[in-house]
């Protein structure tokens, strides 16, 4: 029978980089800049919306993003309690 090698144990103190502190407030921080940044250069450029409507305003796109980030979220928690089963379903 092959054994399977465990995962190397940390030592403690090396976390991961992206779980400490100050490296996820470095990283909220360049995403609100850069999504600022790039919501403000929609000011120096012209939008052509394929609908001539809605899709026209202004940061539509982040907005827009943002909200459909926000459905699938909650889309996805309505289907894991609609499709979940119980705890003990594999036991006979």
């Amino acid at each position: 029978m092959a054994r399977t090698p465990k995962k190397p144990e940390a030592a403690p103190g090396h976390d991961h980089w992206l779980v400490r502190p100050e490296n996820i407030r470095k990283i909220w921080t360049g995403s609100i800049i850069v999504l600022a940044i790039t919501v403000a250069l929609e000011l120096f450029t012209g939008t052509a919306g394929h609908f001539h409507g809605v899709d026209e305003w202004f940061a539509f796109p982040a907005v827009f993003g943002f909200l459909a980030c926000v459905a699938m979220v909650f889309v996805a928690k309505l289907l894991g309690n609609i499709v979940k089963r119980k705890d003990d379903y594999y036991d006979l």
